[in-house]
């Protein structure tokens, strides 16, 4: 089941917003939550986000914009580090709160918690018409890149506030997916520095096997994006994609994920 569920999101994530500049690592996330400690498959989904990110470069590369990624990306470097290492003191806190539902005792651990708020958040900006546009002028790209490198650096949620930074650079469309997809790869090779104490501590309990076949499906959702799909028009999948973000962060906030 974990590998149909997982390499399903990979796939699809993967396939679907790889125009968009975001969507992989917050639809992965869930999934790889399911089956593993939140921390754990924040590192995991980094992995595989990494790989598909370095896949998609060399497909895109050629076209990154060196000066938005000089402005953005340095910032977004910096931040991804502190927010990778908020997520690591976060692992080692007691519960928040312990309370009864279904016969059971159900915990919720602060990295649930703050993992589940930034999935309502990211869900919101989805949902929520005012938001869904959101845009800023080139003037505030170090800041973005500020936000997005922190949060990406704390949940791997970092795609969606640098699309709406990048979004009025003045890039072209090719620009756009290829300069978002070599900052996502400098946040991720950060942030997985950070977890990679982590992630040897507990790589006895890793199932590699998974693992690869998660990044292999990445691996073909994003060809079958770029080859097959570069017309499709992305607001209807994107409100599906918030609501199961909803969900999911439901379930993490009150411990039943």
């Amino acid at each position: 089941m974990s590998y149909l569920i997982i390499c399903s999101v990979a796939l699809l994530a993967s396939a679907l917003t790889f125009f968009s500049g975001f969507g992989l690592g917050t639809l992965l996330l869930p999934a790889f939550a399911l089956f593993f400690p939140v921390e754990q498959a924040v590192a995991l989904t980094a992995v595989v986000h990494l790989l598909n990110s370095l896949f998609k470069l060399v497909l895109t590369g050629r076209h990154a914009d060196l000066r938005v990624i000089l402005r953005f990306g340095l910032p977004a470097i910096v931040m991804s580090f502190a927010g990778a290492r908020v997520l690591v003191w976060l692992a080692h806190i007691a519960p928040v709160y312990t309370y009864p539902a279904f016969g059971r005792m159900v915990s919720v651990t602060p990295v649930n918690l703050v993992v589940g708020l930034l999935l309502l958040a990211f869900a919101a900006l989805e949902l929520l018409p005012r938001f869904r546009n959101l845009t800023f002028g080139s003037r505030y790209m170090p800041l973005g890149g500020l936000l997005s490198g922190f949060f990406g650096g704390l949940s791997g949620m970092q795609g969606a506030l640098r699309s709406a930074f990048l979004a009025r650079a003045g890039l072209t469309k090719e620009a756009f997916i290829a300069t978002g997809v070599v900052i996502a790869c400098f946040i991720d090779l950060s942030r997985i520095a950070v977890y990679s104490t982590a992630l040897v501590r507990e790589s006895a309990g890793f199932d590699y096997g998974l693992l690869a076949a998660a990044v292999l499906a990445a691996f073909a959702g994003a060809a079958l994006g770029n080859g097959y799909l570069k017309k499709m028009t992305m607001p209807g999948i994107q409100r599906i994609v918030a609501v199961m973000l909803f969900f999911v962060a439901l379930g993490l906030v009150t411990g039943l994920l």
